[in-house]
């Protein structure tokens, strides 16, 4: 497995747990937070409230979300090297240009007047 891989996993993983914890929160301040016996006491034993840890965990989530995106990029890009199109190479590229136009080809002619002929 490459190490791509695990990021591409663990980046999921962390997709997921954060969609969990967006959809806990309640928008208008209840939540999960009200559910424990009110919006402003604690949670027993003294643990910060509900809504603060929900606050925090979204928080940490999105930036360990973003810190897995980028250094899977960097994993990416160290698996397989420089990972250059051919066209930027210009390795084995044809080019079939021709030289001169085909001798069937003639231009239209048409019998309009151009703006400098009329002056």
């Amino acid at each position: 497995m490459s190490t791509f891989s695990i990021f591409l996993i663990l980046i999921i993983v962390v997709c997921l747990l954060l969609v969990l914890v967006i959809m806990v929160q309640n928008p208008k301040g209840g939540g999960l937070s009200s559910s424990f016996g009110g919006g402003g006491t604690q949670v027993a034993g003294g643990v910060k409230k509900t809504g603060d840890f929900l606050d925090k965990s979204t928080w940490t989530l999105a930036g360990l979300l973003i810190v897995l995106i980028l250094t899977s990029n960097i994993a990416l890009k160290g698996n397989n090297g420089a990972q250059d199109s051919k066209l930027l190479q210009g390795d084995d590229i044809e080019t079939t240009v021709p030289e001169t136009l085909p001798e069937e080809f003639t231009p239209p002619v048409t019998n309009e007047t151009t703006p400098s002929d009329s002056l």
